[in-house]
């Protein structure tokens, strides 16, 4: 994968960092950790442009996230606590579970999606809840691109000042991925192994 991203990026440029880090944040396995630091080795080069890096890439992110934003939004709360109630031991949630969720993001969605960023996996995942909750799209288009800029900015700085030995930071940062995943896993199996259905209404 690392050479595919790298071939893609040297010859399309700035193209070339859109279109993988729009693949990245619409497939989760393709994670930044192994975009962003090559492209700030190569303006580090004098072939990129630091700050034509940084846009990039951040608009690739954010115009990746909004798939996943809108099928949130289309899909509808009623019909995923639909499926919790009639599917819930496999979704790992009840209805009343998913109503608690929706009202923790109504009231501190910007913050989560901003930190959610952040975070491998779930940066792509963030996405759904932001639109069954109905978040309204200014609102997850600035905490997404604040978010994807802060991440961008780390990892093309630290690609820009390691310059020839960019690829360390991948050694570093891409085992963080199969972490969260792990910890995902875990917590989903715990999730369907407690499962409870929601209590009946009235």
């Amino acid at each position: 994968m690392t050479d595919w991203i790298i071939q893609t990026i040297s010859e399309l440029g700035y193209v070339g960092i859109f279109l993988v880090m729009l693949a990245e944040s619409l497939f989760p396995p393709i994670p930044s950790e192994l975009i962003i630091p090559f492209a700030g080795f190569a303006a580090a080069n004098g072939d990129l442009n630091l700050f034509g890096v940084l846009a990039t890439a951040t608009v690739g992110a954010v115009v990746g996230m909004l798939p996943w934003y809108f099928a949130g939004r289309f899909f509808g709360l009623d019909r995923v606590r639909w499926l919790a109630d009639k599917f819930g031991r496999f979704m790992a949630f009840n209805a009343d579970e998913i109503d608690i969720a929706v009202a923790w993001f109504k009231r501190y969605g910007p913050t989560i999606v901003l930190f959610g960023r952040l975070i491998p996996l779930i940066r792509t995942l963030i996405s759904i809840p932001a639109g069954l909750s109905r978040m309204p799209l200014w609102i997850f288009l600035l905490a997404s691109t604040l978010g994807a800029l802060i991440w961008n900015t780390f990892l093309t700085m630290a690609g820009f000042i390691l310059h020839e030995h960019y690829h360390v930071i991948e050694v570093v940062l891409d085992p963080l991925s199969y972490v969260v995943l792990g910890l995902v896993v875990l917590i989903y199996l715990y999730r369907v192994i407690t499962w409870k259905p929601s209590k009946p209404r009235d």
